[in-house]
Protein backbone atom coordinates (compact mmCIF):
# COMPACT_ATOMS: atom_id res chain seq x y z
CA UNK A 1 0.00 0.00 0.00
CA UNK A 2 1.22 3.21 -0.45
CA UNK A 3 1.68 5.77 2.24
CA UNK A 4 -1.16 7.49 1.33
CA UNK A 5 -3.74 4.56 1.44
CA UNK A 6 -1.81 4.08 4.71
CA UNK A 7 -2.60 7.26 6.22
CA UNK A 8 -6.27 7.39 4.67
CA UNK A 9 -6.96 3.93 6.47
CA UNK A 10 -5.58 4.76 9.74
CA UNK A 11 -7.17 8.04 9.90
CA UNK A 12 -10.66 6.21 9.35
CA UNK A 13 -9.53 3.34 12.13
CA UNK A 14 -8.58 6.21 14.60
CA UNK A 15 -11.74 8.17 13.74
CA UNK A 16 -14.34 4.86 14.29
CA UNK A 17 -11.93 4.03 17.30
CA UNK A 18 -12.58 7.17 19.17
CA UNK A 19 -16.51 6.93 18.13
CA UNK A 20 -17.06 3.95 19.64
CA UNK A 21 -15.19 3.84 22.53
CA UNK A 22 -17.87 1.00 24.62
CA UNK A 23 -16.10 -1.39 21.53
CA UNK A 24 -12.84 -1.17 23.29
CA UNK A 25 -12.81 0.35 27.02
CA UNK A 26 -9.46 0.56 28.06
CA UNK A 27 -7.59 0.03 25.07
CA UNK A 28 -5.68 3.73 24.08
CA UNK A 29 -5.41 4.25 20.33
CA UNK A 30 -1.67 4.55 20.52
CA UNK A 31 -1.03 1.51 21.47
CA UNK A 32 -2.90 0.05 18.72
CA UNK A 33 -1.67 2.35 16.25
CA UNK A 34 2.13 1.13 17.20
CA UNK A 35 1.12 -2.49 16.50
CA UNK A 36 -0.45 -1.01 12.82
CA UNK A 37 2.54 0.47 12.33
CA UNK A 38 4.91 -2.61 12.58
CA UNK A 39 2.84 -5.06 10.11
CA UNK A 40 1.71 -3.85 7.22
CA UNK A 41 0.29 -7.43 6.26
CA UNK A 42 -2.30 -6.94 8.93
CA UNK A 43 -2.82 -3.00 7.43
CA UNK A 44 -3.25 -4.25 4.05
CA UNK A 45 -6.23 -7.22 5.81
CA UNK A 46 -7.94 -4.02 7.79
CA UNK A 47 -8.14 -2.36 4.23
CA UNK A 48 -9.68 -5.11 2.68
CA UNK A 49 -12.20 -5.28 5.48
CA UNK A 50 -12.53 -1.94 4.84
CA UNK A 51 -13.18 -1.64 1.28
CA UNK A 52 -15.62 -4.58 1.45
CA UNK A 53 -18.40 -2.31 3.94
CA UNK A 54 -16.38 -4.27 7.04
CA UNK A 55 -15.88 -0.76 8.98
CA UNK A 56 -13.34 -3.06 11.32
CA UNK A 57 -13.00 -1.75 14.82
CA UNK A 58 -10.83 -3.22 18.39
CA UNK A 59 -13.53 -4.98 20.11
CA UNK A 60 -10.80 -6.60 22.39
CA UNK A 61 -7.24 -6.89 23.61
CA UNK A 62 -5.84 -10.63 24.37
CA UNK A 63 -3.37 -9.92 26.71
CA UNK A 64 -1.57 -13.59 26.36
CA UNK A 65 -0.83 -13.38 22.83
CA UNK A 66 -0.60 -9.64 23.33
CA UNK A 67 -2.63 -9.14 20.03
CA UNK A 68 -5.75 -6.80 19.69
CA UNK A 69 -8.83 -7.80 18.07
CA UNK A 70 -10.38 -6.23 15.25
CA UNK A 71 -14.05 -7.11 13.81
CA UNK A 72 -15.99 -6.08 11.15
CA UNK A 73 -18.36 -3.90 12.82
CA UNK A 74 -20.95 -2.08 10.20
CA UNK A 75 -24.32 -2.80 11.37
CA UNK A 76 -25.17 -5.29 8.44
CA UNK A 77 -23.34 -7.79 7.54
CA UNK A 78 -20.73 -6.30 4.83
CA UNK A 79 -22.02 -5.29 1.64
CA UNK A 80 -19.16 -6.75 -0.41
CA UNK A 81 -19.27 -10.23 1.04
CA UNK A 82 -23.14 -10.91 0.64
CA UNK A 83 -24.35 -13.47 -1.50
CA UNK A 84 -21.80 -16.38 -1.02
CA UNK A 85 -22.16 -19.98 -0.02
CA UNK A 86 -20.53 -21.23 3.12
CA UNK A 87 -16.98 -22.46 1.31
CA UNK A 88 -15.19 -24.00 -1.51
CA UNK A 89 -16.99 -26.89 -0.93
CA UNK A 90 -20.35 -26.04 -0.87
CA UNK A 91 -19.75 -24.12 -4.22
CA UNK A 92 -18.46 -26.55 -5.82
CA UNK A 93 -21.55 -29.01 -4.84
CA UNK A 94 -23.83 -26.34 -6.09
CA UNK A 95 -25.27 -27.67 -9.75
CA UNK A 96 -26.63 -24.23 -10.87
CA UNK A 97 -27.22 -20.75 -9.89
CA UNK A 98 -23.95 -20.52 -8.37
CA UNK A 99 -22.69 -17.97 -6.04
CA UNK A 100 -20.31 -15.33 -6.98
CA UNK A 101 -17.81 -16.98 -4.38
CA UNK A 102 -17.48 -18.88 -0.97
CA UNK A 103 -17.27 -16.67 2.47
CA UNK A 104 -14.73 -18.78 3.69
CA UNK A 105 -12.56 -18.51 0.27
CA UNK A 106 -13.07 -14.64 0.68
CA UNK A 107 -12.14 -14.71 4.22
CA UNK A 108 -8.92 -16.21 3.75
CA UNK A 109 -8.17 -13.97 0.37
CA UNK A 110 -8.74 -10.95 3.13
CA UNK A 111 -6.57 -12.44 5.40
CA UNK A 112 -9.24 -12.60 8.32
CA UNK A 113 -10.85 -15.28 10.12
CA UNK A 114 -14.47 -15.88 9.73
CA UNK A 115 -15.85 -15.27 13.03
CA UNK A 116 -17.13 -17.84 15.64
CA UNK A 117 -20.38 -18.03 17.45
CA UNK A 118 -18.74 -17.21 20.42
CA UNK A 119 -17.05 -14.19 18.80
CA UNK A 120 -20.57 -13.07 17.23
CA UNK A 121 -22.52 -13.26 20.68
CA UNK A 122 -19.79 -10.79 22.00
CA UNK A 123 -20.10 -8.79 19.72
CA UNK A 124 -24.08 -8.15 19.58
CA UNK A 125 -23.00 -7.40 23.33
CA UNK A 126 -21.31 -3.95 21.55
CA UNK A 127 -24.09 -2.67 19.72
CA UNK A 128 -27.16 -4.22 17.52
CA UNK A 129 -25.45 -5.81 14.50
CA UNK A 130 -27.48 -7.58 11.72
CA UNK A 131 -30.73 -6.26 12.60
CA UNK A 132 -31.92 -6.75 8.50
CA UNK A 133 -29.18 -9.16 7.34
CA UNK A 134 -27.17 -12.14 8.42
CA UNK A 135 -23.70 -13.10 9.06
CA UNK A 136 -22.25 -16.70 8.00
CA UNK A 137 -20.18 -17.99 11.18
CA UNK A 138 -17.41 -20.75 11.47
CA UNK A 139 -19.44 -23.82 11.33
CA UNK A 140 -18.31 -26.56 13.96
CA UNK A 141 -16.91 -29.20 12.08
CA UNK A 142 -19.97 -32.68 13.13
CA UNK A 143 -22.25 -29.44 11.14
CA UNK A 144 -20.01 -28.97 8.42
CA UNK A 145 -19.64 -32.65 7.17
CA UNK A 146 -23.70 -32.66 7.47
CA UNK A 147 -23.16 -30.35 4.82
CA UNK A 148 -24.76 -27.82 7.17
CA UNK A 149 -23.12 -24.30 8.37
CA UNK A 150 -24.37 -21.76 10.50
CA UNK A 151 -25.14 -17.71 10.69
CA UNK A 152 -26.23 -14.96 13.21
CA UNK A 153 -28.64 -12.19 13.15
CA UNK A 154 -30.35 -9.91 15.86
CA UNK A 155 -33.98 -9.59 15.68
CA UNK A 156 -36.86 -9.13 18.18
CA UNK A 157 -34.08 -7.70 20.92
CA UNK A 158 -32.20 -11.03 20.44
CA UNK A 159 -29.42 -13.00 18.74
CA UNK A 160 -30.25 -15.70 16.98
CA UNK A 161 -28.13 -18.87 15.97
CA UNK A 162 -29.60 -21.12 12.82
CA UNK A 163 -28.29 -23.57 10.36
CA UNK A 164 -28.69 -23.70 6.87
CA UNK A 165 -27.17 -26.24 3.84
CA UNK A 166 -23.82 -23.95 3.84
CA UNK A 167 -24.58 -24.18 -0.32
CA UNK A 168 -27.42 -21.82 -0.02
CA UNK A 169 -26.83 -17.74 -0.36
CA UNK A 170 -28.75 -15.19 0.11
CA UNK A 171 -28.69 -11.04 -1.03
CA UNK A 172 -28.62 -10.11 2.98
CA UNK A 173 -26.56 -12.70 3.79
CA UNK A 174 -22.80 -12.56 4.40
CA UNK A 175 -19.94 -12.64 6.69
CA UNK A 176 -17.97 -11.00 9.37
CA UNK A 177 -13.98 -11.32 10.39
CA UNK A 178 -11.74 -11.13 13.16
CA UNK A 179 -8.10 -9.72 12.71
CA UNK A 180 -5.55 -10.36 15.67
CA UNK A 181 -2.69 -7.35 15.46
Amino acid sequence: MAAAEIEHLLSALKSRFDKNMIRHSGIRWDDVLQKLQSDHHKLESLKKMEDTGGEPDVIDYDATTNEFIFCDCSPESPKGRRSLCYDQKAHDDRKEFKPVGAAMVMAAEIGIEMTSEEQYRYLQTLGKFDTKTSSWLKTPEPIRKLDGAIFGDFRYGQVFIYHNGASSYYASRGFRGILRV
